[in-house]
């Protein structure tokens, strides 16, 4: 078993709700087995960079204030593949040796990554090249990490969607509008289908389950049948249209889907329509109770997992506890919405539209 001292500490891919919550966490456990905690600044990218980029975490610094905090004291990157580093000319370098040294220069014993899927498959690579042991971490706004049920920031990302549908629902009765809410989901639909179902949305589109015009018209038309004079929409940023291409933003990233909808939406209903887009809205709130406490959890857990000689493995939260699994079980896998799960089914029991039928 390798004798921790000194314990590297980083947050990869997008912010998000929590994080800040499970840095603290794993400083104070840390602390109790005698290590020193390394915060690795800016992502992996902080151990690329010479010298390299990081600072000692102070207990003393890890106060409540903490979990009340949006992002990542630590900052994060979710560019800059180390094994495929882009270069100025386009092409690409492998630099994860630069990354690898980068760890031996701090002299870290561990390390532990709080990332998504893809940063878990890269910190993976990486400490396997080094020898480091490594715990990873899951968090994603998405909920997408495969096996565990809740990651990091999903909670707070929710809580901010249905906030956002229960401010647009008023407005839209007042002036008898058919409301478009796009929220972030850039593989999967966990966001907007959760936000959808607890803020009362008529109309739900995710990327798991192909949408057609008729049908989203049609339960507009039934709904102003039924006497109602406005409709909540929401759609997943990584819906496509309806020739299936995605929509993009002119640097590439997910943005307009809503636009298109409630475009086509007013075409064919003639009913008045306005757009909102929650974009990093959702990344920089306050993280909710869930997060504060799935990310401390979490945090105790991983350090916990280090001490008792326990590597390459994730923490995760399954069954309604805190359980660790494979790091294989997780890398390059992704959960996305279950098409005939109970979720989508319990909406549908309430009558809201999927965007394949009226109902």
């Amino acid at each position: 078993m390798t004798t921790i001292r000194r314990l590297g500490l980083l947050t990869s891919g997008g912010d998000c709700g929590g994080l800040n919550a499970a840095i603290r966490a794993v400083v104070h456990r840390a602390t109790h087995y005698g290590w020193e905690v390394v915060g690795i600044r800016d992502g992996t990218q902080g151990l690329c960079d010479r010298p390299v980029r990081a600072d000692k975490l102070n207990p003393a610094d890890m106060t409540t204030t903490m979990m009340r905090m949006g992002g990542t004291i630590l900052g994060t990157t979710n560019k800059g593949n180390p094994f495929f580093y882009p270069q100025a000319d386009g092409s690409v370098k492998d630099r994860s040796p630069e990354y690898v040294e980068g760890m031996k220069l701090l002299g870290l014993d561990a390390l532990i990554g709080i990332g998504g899927d893809g940063s878990l498959d890269i910190l993976a690579r990486l400490v396997a090249l080094s020898g480091i042991p490594f715990v990873g971490i899951p968090k994603t706004m998405d909920n997408d990490v495969a096996v565990t049920e809740l990651s990091i920031g999903f909670n707070t990302a929710v809580a901010v969607a249905t906030e956002a549908l229960d401010r647009l629902q008023p407005t839209a009765a007042s002036h008898a509008r058919v409301m478009v809410l796009e929220v972030m989901g850039r593989d999967a639909g966990h966001v907007a289908l959760e936000a959808g179902i607890a803020g009362g949305a008529d109309v739900i589109l995710i990327p798991e389950i192909p949408w057609n015009l008729d049908a989203v018209a049609a339960k507009i038309d039934a709904i102003r049948t039924g006497g109602r004079n406005f409709a909540l929409v929401v759609v997943s940023e990584a819906v496509k249209t309806l020739d299936g291409k995605e929509v993009r933003t002119s640097d590439k990233r997910y943005g307009g889907i809503g636009d298109y909808i409630a475009q086509k939406l007013a075409e064919k209903t003639k009913a008045e329509t306005r757009v909102t887009v929650l974009g990093h809205v959702q990344r920089g709130s306050p993280p909710t109770h869930t997060d504060r406490l799935l990310g401390q959890s979490l945090g105790v857990h991983a350090v916990d997992l280090l001490a008792q000689g326990k590597y390459g493995r994730m923490v995760a939260w399954i069954d309604r506890r805190v359980s660790d699994v494979p790091l294989s079980d997780v890398v390059a896998k992704s959960q996305t919405v279950d098409p005939h799960g109970s979720t989508v089914q319990t909406a549908r029991g309430l009558g809201i539209c999927l965007g394949d039928s009226a109902v």
